[in-house]
């Protein structure tokens, strides 16, 4: 869950703008404004989410995560017009803004190993994605395009709903 939920993080953080200048085509001092929209939604999202995992259950949470992700990206990729595609990218940035963080605290609650290194695999789990899959996102688009790199993406954020339900707090 950590890895696809922080590979769509680093696929936010070095591709979005490159997705608004090559695909959505806004005016020039606009490109970023999918980025500011996937990060005010991951600031939002963050300061909410142990509410949403109190009152929901954090599993259920992630879960939902997964699903907003991708229909976040969904969105950017079938829509890709100005508004369409920012309010994608707003989907995604809340999408994965708590993923991670739980995983954390359902690691410290490991009980198959100490949470010390539990926490750290699912840290190390987790960076992996976020420092492997943007160059993977570059060979995809370069192969392929944009649109169909970010289509991988958004199945990526769906894998979270489906591993969600197996990760229960041992």
């Amino acid at each position: 869950m950590a890895f696809c939920s922080m590979s769509c993080e680093g696929t936010m953080y070095d591709w979005s703008s490159v997705y608004f200048m090559q695909v959505v085509r806004p005016a020039d001092h606009l490109i970023r404004a999918g980025y500011i929209a996937c990060m005010t939604a991951m600031t939002l999202g963050r300061f909410s989410a142990d509410y949403f995992a109190t009152r929901f259950g954090s599993l259920n949470v992630i879960r939902a995560s997964g699903f907003i992700l991708f229909g976040g990206f969904l969105l950017a990729v079938l829509l890709p017009a100005f508004w369409t595609a920012c309010a994608g990218f707003f989907l995604v940035g809340l999408g994965f803004s708590s993923v991670v963080p739980l995983c954390y605290s359902l690691a410290g609650k490991s009980t198959r190993m100490p949470p010390s290194m539990a926490v750290a695999a699912v840290s190390t789990i987790g960076f992996f994605g976020f420092l492997f899959t943007p160059p993977v996102i570059g060979f995809i688009s370069q192969a392929s395009n944009m649109r169909t790199a970010f289509f991988i993406m958004a199945c990526a954020g769906l894998s979270v709903s489906f591993v969600a339900p197996r990760a229960r707090a041992r």
